[in-house]
């Protein structure tokens, strides 16, 4: 054990956390999220499972840890609801609440729609799979530096 590490925190994700360098991205998944095909196109080639964790769960035991990106870019993407853009789901609004809590001075969060968040998603540095059985309970999150 660690003092002051959350005891939910998995090796496997601390090992992530810890190799990640500033604007390196990580992708939160829900359920549905195509975890082992998308993960196996990333840096750490497979999924880190967090299962029995929500989307909210593990956007909060990750952020408790890495700081998020304020350098000109967007800190964390969300996926878009298919035809709705704009409507945010009881997800979005869950996780997005930690993220602004957690979010540096001038970050800002964005979306993507789904079939771009693939692709983009394909390129990170990893996949945390959480058991989310929202739908679209898939973020992006970039890391940024500890000032």
């Amino acid at each position: 054990m660690l003092i002051g590490i959350d005891a939910n925190m998995t090796p496997a994700l601390m090992d992530c956390l810890m190799r990640m360098g500033h604007g390196d991205e990580l992708v939160v998944a829900d359920a549905n999220f195509p975890a082992d095909s998308i993960a196996a196109t990333t840096r750490l080639g497979a999924p880190i499972h967090l299962p029995g964790f929500s989307t909210p769960a593990a956007v909060d035991l990750i952020t408790a840890l890495m700081p998020l990106d304020a350098f000109g870019t967007l800190c964390a993407l969300r996926m878009e609801i298919d035809d709705a853009p704009e409507e945010l789901g009881a997800v979005h609004t869950d996780t997005l609440k930690i993220i602004n809590d957690r979010m540096p001075k001038d970050g800002l969060t964005g979306s993507l729609a789904r079939p771009d968040f693939y692709p983009r998603a394909a390129r990170a540095f990893g996949v945390v799979a959480t058991s989310e059985a929202r739908p679209y309970g898939c973020f992006i999150l970039r890391k940024g530096v500890v000032l």
